[in-house]
């Protein structure tokens, strides 16, 4: 079953003809698959991968990944779409968010020419998948605590460490860490990007029970001396933040549109229980009491694409700066319109809400990714408040 829509795609004022073609495609893709596969994939304990592999046939995984390497030549706009729109047909996919927009996006922009060609044309039709390790049990959001440390034996690399939430590692074919190097001049630990292969001796993994219902599993890692080639590293060692955040604006963008996909899906089941749903004679949609909370979310999940498209549009430009408050709005603004929209369509079909028929329980877990991350949406508060407005750091 999928949901109906009930919002337009694209403004023609923002997206250009071929970026409303690309969401009516993806979400007549998204619509044949619908959330009874998703779900049903999820609950089995299953990988949703006959939706990835036609969406990497069709070129939507690569949509925002160089065309010298397989790709669409977009940018993070376009990934966006395919995410929102499968999202709003009840398939989230969440690896979106780590493979081609994360680890596609970083060594695209900073991998060697090597790098590029052994990873980018399997991103892009989805035969190769690359998760990402960034988070820490001690550092949580805190990116400047990574105690994952690689430091150098000749001409390898050893990597000691260990990551939490680290999605889908499972189907990857490799992981892209965050890892701290020694600068030689300052003595002080940078942060670094390698690239570690799944089997990769000294690299064990393991599931963390979760009460999220997704198809993509969420892994503990634990790295003891993992021997890395010098080709490992993407990039430059010393650049530090800079190749980071090339990969963490445009996750805050994916997010946003994993929530906005989320907050559709869930308004569209509710517009349409409401219509149908007649109690005293009377669609229970023409009463104020629910009609108006709908309409409220209507127009909060507007706001939040419209931030999002912001975002997105500021990141293609090359305006990293702005596209990072951008970004993070998004990511604030999108998160809190699918909990407000998902609680009340829940609260819209009552107990139905809570029935597997309609898909909605399980959304109310999945609304708190958005909220909790990448980064929660009280560390978007504090950047908001000392950064766009100025006020003293407080933390």
């Amino acid at each position: 079953m999928s949901a109906p829509r009930t919002t337009t795609p694209g403004s023609p004022l923002i997206e250009s003809p071929e970026r409303q073609a690309l969401r009516r495609a993806v979400a007549d893709l998204g619509s044949r698959y619908g959330s009874a596969y998703y779900l049903g994939k999820a609950r089995a304990g299953l990988p949703a991968d006959e939706l990835w592999a036609e969406a990497g046939k069709a070129g939507y995984l690569g949509v925002n990944l160089p065309a010298e390497y397989g790709g669409g030549g977009g940018g993070i706009t376009d990934l966006s779409i395919v995410l929102e729109e499968l999202g709003t047909a009840g398939c989230p996919l969440l690896m979106l968010i780590v493979s081609p927009a994360i680890c596609g996006t970083v060594i695209a922009r900073y991998g060697t020419e090597q790098q590029k060609r052994q990873w980018l044309p399997g991103l892009a039709d989805g035969t190769r998948r690359m998760a990402f390790g960034i988070t820490e049990p001690d550092a949580g959001s805190n990116s400047h605590r990574i105690s994952t440390v690689a430091r150098r034996d000749g001409a390898d690399w050893l990597l000691t460490g260990r990551k939490v939430f680290v999605s889908g590692i499972d189907h990857s074919d490799a992981v892209l860490f965050v890892a701290r190097t020694e600068d030689a001049r300052t003595g002080k630990l940078r942060p670094a990007l390698f690239v570690v292969p799944r089997e990769t001796a000294g690299f064990e993994y393991r599931p963390i029970p979760m009460e999220l219902v997704s198809p993509e599993k969420q892994f503990q890692v634990f790295l003891d001396d993992v021997r890395l080639p010098a080709d490992a590293l993407v990039g430059d060692e010393s650049a530090g933040l800079l190749q980071l955040f090339a990969g963490l604006n445009p996750e805050r963008i994916m997010t946003a549109a994993f929530s906005l996909g989320l907050a559709r899906q869930a308004l569209g089941r509710a517009v349409e229980y409401a219509k149908a749903r007649t109690v005293w004679s009377t669609p229970i949609g023409a009463h104020q009491g629910l009609a108006h909370p709908l309409a409220q979310c209507a127009v909060e999940i507007e706001l939040a694409r419209l931030m999002t498209q912001k975002a997105a549009l500021l990141y293609d430009g090359g305006d990293d700066l702005a596209a990072g408050e951008a970004a993070n709005m998004a990511k604030y603004a999108a998160g809190e319109a699918a909990a407000r929209t998902v609680d009340q369509a829940v609260q819209t079909l009552g107990g139905n809400g809570l029935t597997q028929e309609y898909g909605l329980g399980a959304l109310l877990a999945a609304t708190r990714v958005g909220r909790v991350a990448p980064v929660s949406r009280e560390m978007v508060l504090n950047f908001v408040a000392q950064h766009t407005l100025g006020l003293p750091k407080s933390y």
